[in-house]
């Protein structure tokens, strides 16, 4: 039986979003390991990514599709936020 489209596009999305968070996860990760200016770059980069994955989803879902990927989101946003707040305080 034929999937209709819009059932293909939501689980595309639910994928993209999915891939999303273990690249941002990873990202995150590596920035803490490595913070360097180009680690924390390219964080901040995933990140806005990761959001539009997780936005699009939500949209093909609504909002309790993608509870668990908002919680992963905030998870590693908050990692990252607190990377950068460290690094704030040791270039004074």
């Amino acid at each position: 039986m034929k999937q209709p489209d819009s059932s293909l596009q939501a689980n595309d999305n639910v994928t993209q979003a999915k891939n999303a968070l273990g690249k941002l996860h990873f990202s995150v990760s590596q920035a803490h390991s490595h913070p360097t200016e180009q680690t924390l770059a390219q964080a901040e980069n995933r990140l806005a990514h990761t959001e539009q994955a997780v936005e699009q989803a939500r949209a093909s879902l609504g909002p309790q599709g993608v509870e668990l990927a908002e919680e992963l989101l905030a998870e590693d946003k908050s990692r990252l936020a607190a990377l950068k707040t460290q690094g704030k305080r040791s270039e004074r």
